[in-house]
């Protein structure tokens, strides 16, 4: 595909609308997208970030954080630079809110690759900025990963197209969808962003059953609300299902964000009880030195035990509880 890539469609005489994401910028001659990385040159769009990257790491893939796919194993993590939202409290805020990309490493989808297969990685995620933005890259690379048996994990935001939903079907593997708040509000005016389209981003991967795990970060008085949490609770116990893993993660100050406390650990206990409440089986408190343990649903055997990245214990069995023999949901190979 390369970094002129065909998500986008002609709108008029002289603008054409990007595909990428739920924005769907409208963009003239000349004109980049909100993201900071896809341009409107001459009547197509050019993706300013193909093959060059801001941060490549071999993480845990409970970093992601991923605990039921593929635990135990490393994936080699990608990022660009820039960002379809405008969240104040990114923890990433020096890469998502960058424009700059002439200065970051340059390499092949083929390297990428290779990386992955030499430092003895099971998957390759796309992370550290939104992934949605750089799809045409992160496409190319998912595409020769998946001849060498490597999955592919996209950790993002949510606010993928429909069009690209669609065409991720047999190329990504897995994803870990931020739930930022319950409030549309609150996603429009501080995240620049939407909250019903994220809604319709997961329960569209749902229903093309893409491996899901879905994330909260607890920010004190934007969304640690009772209310808030049980309806970000019950949104994944109703529309997604009851085993789909939530991790529920501290806040820490940073960026623009720097006049509020970091997320006391009873907020974090809070948000447990209020998703056992609604039937959740697999609910993870992130970030905190905290033990995190995977149980069987059905008898209560301790199945995966850890503490922050590392696993202590996995005792799962082609997916299954070795004790009772109940199916565990996951990915576990």
């Amino acid at each position: 595909m390369g970094r002129v890539h065909n998500f986008y469609k002609p709108i008029g005489s002289n603008r054409i609308k990007c595909l990428l994401c739920r924005h769907y910028c409208s963009l003239k001659d000349g004109q980049i997208g909100i993201c900071g990385v896809n341009k409107n040159e001459g009547g197509k769009i050019v993706n300013l970030v193909y093959g060059k990257i801001s941060a490549i790491n071999i993480d845990p893939i409970e970093k992601k954080p991923l605990y039921h796919f593929l635990p135990g194993t490393t994936s080699l993590s990608i990022g660009t630079v820039g960002c379809n939202f405008k969240c104040p409290f990114c923890q990433n805020w020096q890469i998502s809110q960058s424009k700059s990309i002439e200065n970051y490493y340059r390499v092949t989808p083929e390297e990428i690759v290779n990386i992955a297969l030499e430092r003895g990685s099971k998957s390759i995620s796309y992370t550290y900025n939104e992934p949605t933005i750089f799809y045409p890259f992160a496409k190319d690379i998912a595409l020769l990963a998946k001849r060498v048996g490597l999955k592919n994990i996209f950790v993002s935001n949510g606010f993928e197209s429909p069009e690209i939903i669609d065409d991720m079907v047999g190329i990504i593997d897995a994803f870990n969808i931020d739930i930022k708040s319950f409030k549309s509000d609150y996603y429009k005016k501080y995240l620049k962003g939407g909250l019903d389209g994220v809604l319709d981003t997961l329960k569209r991967l749902k229903e093309r059953n893409f491996w899901i795990e879905c994330t909260t970060l607890i920010v004190p008085q934007d969304n640690d609300s009772y209310q808030e949490l049980n309806d970000i609770a019950n949104f994944i116990a109703k529309e997604l299902d009851i085993n789909t893993p939530w991790h529920i993660t501290a806040f820490y100050p940073n960026y623009k964000v720097n006049n509020r406390d970091s997320t006391p650990i009873e907020s974090l206990e809070r948000a447990y009880k209020i998703g056992k409440g609604v039937g959740l089986n697999f609910i993870y408190m992130g970030n905190i030195l905290k033990t995190n343990s995977t149980y069987c649903p059905n008898c209560k055997e301790s199945l995966i035990e850890r503490v922050g990245y590392s696993i202590r214990k996995n005792i799962v069995k082609d997916g299954r509880c070795p004790k009772c023999n109940s199916k565990i949901a996951g990915v576990w190979r």
